[in-house]
Order: C-alpha cells, then structure tokens, then sequence
C-alpha cells in the first residue's frame, strides 16, 4: 500500500522521468501540453511576421543560429540564461502554495542595490569575503522584498500579484534615487551610476568557457531547491497548502509561517541573480540593470509549471531567444521588441493551455 506521500501527485511532472503517485499518460501530459503550446506561439508569430513582410522560416532559421547555432551563440545564451533560472524561482517557488508573484524585477535591483552597498561597506577585506558577502546580501535583500509581500498576504490579505507588482516599481525607483545621490560614482558621466564593486570582487569564468560562475550558481539552485520542494517534508506541506490552504490548517501546518518563507526563498533567489549581475557582469548599479529579466522569468515559470529542475533548460531555451534580439535587427531589420512579441504570444497561449490539464481525453486513463 502506497504511502499518503506517495498518493499526492504534484502539478510539475518532470517530463520522461516517473515521478511517485503519477501515470505515464500524466508524465506525457505534462510534456505535451507545453510543448504544444509553444509550436502554436511559433505558428502565431510566424503570422505575425507575415503581417509585416517578413518570411517567418528565414526569422526561425536566424533565432537559431543566433541562439545555438555556434559555440559562440551557446555561451551567450547560457550567459542570458543565468539571472533567468534564479529569476523564475521567484515566481515558481510561491505558485506552489497558490500565490502568483511577479514581483522578481523588484528583488532582482534591490538584490543587485545590496550588493554594491556590501561591496562599499567591505571595502579592504580580502577579495573572497568580499565576493561572498555580496552574494550573500543580494540574496538576503531580494528574500527580505519578497517575504514582505508573503507577509502582507498572509496577515493583511494584501493580494499578492498587485503588491509585488508595485513593490517592481518602488525598487526601481529607489534604484534611480540612491544612484542620483548617495551612492553616484562621479566619474561616470554617460550614465548615473554606482561605484565599482571592485575588480577584485568580482565573478571569473567557468575554465575553458567565455562564461561566468553565475551559470553554475543557477544551475545549483535550481537544484537544490527541486531537492527541497520534492524530498522534504516542507515540499510536502507546500503541497498541501496549494491544493486547499483550509485542509492545510485543519491538519496543523504552519500555514502562515510557511508562505513568507516560501517567498522569501523565491525573493532570495532574484536577489541573487541581481548579485551575480553586478558581481560578474555590470560591476555597478544602473538603470542598464532593469531588462525585464523578471518578467521574462514569470514566462519561464509557467512554462517549466513551477518545476524548479524544468527551469534550468526553459531558461536556457528563453535565454536564446533573448540573445539572438541583435542579429534579428542586423539581418532583418527587426527592433529588438520583436523578441518580446515572441516572448508575449507564448505567454498568452501558455495561459489559455492550463486549462487543458486532466482535460484532453488523450491523456486520461482508460476506465474498466
């Protein structure tokens, strides 16, 4: 007889791999959908380019080449990919419990404002503690932003979708506000701008790779919070509270306590990805910082279904996309926004997909 653990089945089925408790028409369920999902969005913005006179196959064939299509395009797709596995963790982490936060953008700048003030306030300290403590700070800053909107949830009933929204644009503004004034390096004309964290401080490359330790920080994550959300009996509680919070009370879980940790952990994470972003790539705080690499991980999200080992290729395969916006302009005359029109159309269709799950009668299990 299977245990109570084994009987729950969890809305983030990792496709090809059995999970306890699931079907194998389930597991192929789960990887059918999103992948169908995506070649509908190919075949709408194949339309969309045909509406403005261009040939959708030549597009396709340059997105490629611009994302995979070289070892060159590789790295600087799995560069891009980076802050985006950390990023969509902020959305997918909460959605477990049934909270949609978009507020990722808002802890990746103040993760990334942390991190120059720890930088600024370690100034001498050995170059690994210094680094280490930046990472640190970006993260505990970013968990700090996040569990404040699980806080206000919990406790005030404060819809969580709306404050972590508007708490992207206080970050952003308190961003602008601290590089204007307190903490504005002079010397940088062209831009208003932070001091440098330091040379020292900051991230190298993977060896043998024109990539930074970021990839592999991200990756870990990824990894350890799968880990944490499958095999621990606080994954398991977080299973519960998703599917019915009352249940979850009735049965003595610390409702409360758990969805601003769980936020927290979300936060922490875009709060470290903005570390990694001024400790590996920027070296300072600017308004060059905010490329909507939070919004792009709410997609990734949805589309891995808040599955934090499924994030790691979704971002990869996002971080692509976003990486060949340039070649799209030099080949074919294409604004960079193209890729966010791409990026919109998956978005949409990947919504309006949720509502097929243990809906397609392909997928159901034939009864007796």
């Amino acid at each position: 007889m299977s245990s109570p653990r084994e009987r729950v089945i969890p809305d983030w089925r990792i496709p090809f791999i059995r999970v306890p408790g699931s079907t194998p028409a389930s597991t192929i369920e789960a990887l059918a959908i999103p992948v169908g999902a995506l070649i509908v969005s190919m075949i709408l913005f194949g339309l969309f380019l045909l509406a403005i006179g261009q040939n959708p196959i030549e597009v396709y064939q340059s997105i490629y080449k611009g994302a995979f299509g070289s070892w060159f395009s590789w790295q600087n797709s799995l560069q891009r990919a980076s802050p985006l596995m950390l990023v969509a963790l902020c959305t997918a982490l909460p959605a477990r419990l049934g909270m949609i936060v978009i507020g990722g953008e808002g802890a990746l700048v103040i993760g990334a404002v942390a991190t120059v003030a720890a930088a600024v306030a370690l100034e001498g300290a050995p170059s690994a503690a210094v680094t280490t403590l930046m990472l640190l700070a970006g993260a505990v800053a970013g968990g700090l932003w996040i569990g404040f909107v699980g806080g206000l949830r919990h406790y005030r009933g404060v819809n969580e979708t709306i404050s972590s929204l508007l708490l992207n644009y206080i970050a952003i503004a308190i961003m602008s506000h601290l590089v204007l004034g307190l903490i504005r390096d002079p010397a940088v004309l062209h831009r208003p701008s932070s001091w440098h964290v330091g040379e020292d401080n900051m991230l190298g490359l993977i060896p043998g790779m024109d990539v930074h330790w970021g990839l592999i920080i991200g990756a870990v994550v990824c990894l350890v919070t799968f880990l944490l959300v499958r095999w621990t009996t606080v994954g398991f509680a977080g299973d519960i509270i998703g599917g019915n919070p009352r249940a979850a009370r009735m049965a003595g879980i610390a409702v409360g306590p758990l969805i601003v940790t769980t936020c927290f952990l979300g936060g922490a994470a875009a709060g470290l990805a903005g570390a990694i972003e001024i400790a590996a790539v920027q070296g300072r705080a600017s308004s060059s910082i905010v490329v909507g690499y939070g919004y792009t991980g709410i997609l990734i999200a949805f589309i891995a279904r808040q599955n934090p080992l499924a994030v790691i290729p979704v971002a990869i395969l996002l971080g692509g996309i976003r990486a060949s916006g340039g070649l799209l302009q030099r080949w074919h005359d294409l604004p960079d926004a193209t890729v966010l029109v791409m990026q919109g159309i998956i978005f949409v269709v990947i919504l309006a997909s949720e509502t097929l799950y243990g809906r397609a009668t392909l997928f159901q299990p034939r009864k007796a």
